[in-house]
C-alpha cells in the first residue's frame, strides 16, 4: 500500500512509519513539527519508500498519485502539549480530520483515526469498553483534547455512513516507549527522567489513580491489524494490566536503582481516577492482545532516556 500518515514524526507516528516500511509499504509522513521531531524519523530518510512532508494538515491537503490509506495521527497528545497549544489541538481534531477525510474520499482510501481513551473522560465505569459514552467535561482545560477527539470520531463515522468511506477508529490507551520526549509531561517520561537524575519523583494526588500502560510495539501491531481488518467502528487498543501511579513510580525507581524520594502534588483538574481498556473486541475481531509486560517494556525504554539525558547535558 501507499500510506499517508499525519503526525508521522511524533512518538507514535514514527514507530508506525517504521513498522509500515518493514511490512513493505510506501509511506508519506506529514508533520508540521510542533510536537513531532525530525530525529524520530531521520533514520528513515535513506529509504526510497519513505517521503517526509512538512505541512500543517489543518490547511488544504492534497497529494498526487494513488493513496490506499490515510492515517490521521496528528495532534498534541500529552496534557503539557495540549494545554500549551489548546487551539491548534482543537483545529487538528476538527479541521485536520475534515481535510484528511476529504483526501481519503478523493483517493477512495481507507481512513484511520487515532482516537484516544480520553474520549471516556474521567470514567464512571472500569474497565472501559467501546459502548461507554464517557464522562467528559467539555469546558474544562482537558476538554480541548477530549472533545477534539470525540468530534473527530463523529466526523469519521459521518463520512463512513454518508460517503461510504471505510474507516478505522483506534482508541489508544496510555502508551510508552523510546522516542517519547523528556519534557513530554506524561507519567513514564516524568518518572524515568526524575529517577535517572535522582530528583524527587512527582506523583499527583495520592497516587491511587490507575493507568494501563501499553508498550509502543504492541500498540503499533494492534493498529496495523486494525488497518487490515474490516472493522468500521471504534476499537480499544491498550494493555488491560492496571497499575496505580504510585506503584508505577516505585517500579521505575527500583528498575533505575534510583535514590529519588517520592513527593506528592495536587491532582490536576479533571485528571482521570481510573483508566483501563476492555480489549474483548480487539481480541475477538483482530485476534490481538499485548505481549510485552510492563517491566519488559520499561527495560527497553529506560536506556533510551539515559541516552537522551546525556545529549542534553
Amino acid at each position: 500500500m501507499r500510506v499517508l500518515i499525519t503526525g508521522g514524526a511524533g512518538f507514535l507516528g514514527s514507530h508506525l512509519c517504521e513498522y509500515l516500511l518493514k511490512e513493505n509499504h510506501k509511506v508519506i509522513c506529514v508533520d508540521n513539527l510542533v510536537t513531532g521531531s525530525l530525529p524520530n524519523i531521520q533514520h528513515l530518510f535513506g529509504n526510497g519508500n519513505f517521503l517526509f512532508v512538512n505541512q500543517d494538515v489543518t490547511n488544504f491537503v492534497h497529494f498526487p498519485g494513488k493513496i490506499d490509506a490515510v492515517l490521521h495521527f496528528a495532534s498534541p497528545a500529552s496534557p503539557v502539549d495540549y494545554l500549551k497549544f489548546p487551539i491548534p489541538t482543537l483545529k487538528v481534531g476538527s479541521l485536520g480530520t475534515h481535510k484528511t477525510l476529504g483526501l481519503a474520499k478523493e483517493k477512495k482510501a481507507i481512513f484511520m483515526l487515532a482516537s484516544t481513551s480520553e474520549v471516556y473522560g474521567d470514567p464512571l465505569i472500569n474497565p472501559q469498553n467501546e459502548s461507554y459514552w464517557g464522562n467528559v467535561n467539555p469546558v474544562g482545560p482537558r476538554g480541548v483534547y477530549d472533545e477534539a477527539k470525540r468530534f473527530a470520531e463523529a466526523m469519521a463515522m459521518a463520512y463512513h455512513r454518508y460517503h461510504k468511506i471505510p474507516i478505522r477508529i483506534v482508541r489508544i490507551f496510555n502508551t510508552y516507549g523510546p522516542r517519547m520526549r523528556l519534557e513530554d509531561g506524561r507519567a513514564v517520561p516524568n518518572f524515568v527522567t526524575q529517577a535517572l537524575k535522582n530528583k524527587p519523583i512527582t506523583v499527583y494526588g495520592d497516587g491511587s489513580q490507575t493507568r494501563s500502560l501499553c508498550y509502543v510495539d504492541d500498540l503499533v501491531r494492534g493498529i496495523y491489524q486494525l488497518l487490515l481488518s474490516n472493522v468500521n467502528f471504534p476499537v480499544n487498543i491498550g494493555n488491560p494490566e492496571e497499575i496505580t501511579l504510585l506503584e508505577l513510580a516505585e517500579t521505575i525507581r527500583s528498575l533505575t536503582k534510583s535514590k529519588s524520594k517520592i513527593i506528592y502534588r495536587p491532582l490536576p483538574i479533571d485528571d482521570p481516577k481510573v483508566r483501563c481498556p476492555d480489549i474483548s473486541l480487539a481480541k475477538k475481531t483482530l485476534r490481538w492482545a499485548p505481549k510485552i509486560t510492563l517491566k519488559m517494556g520499561l527495560s527497553k525504554t529506560i536506556p533510551y532516556f539515559k541516552d537522551a539525558l546525556k545529549k542534553v547535558k
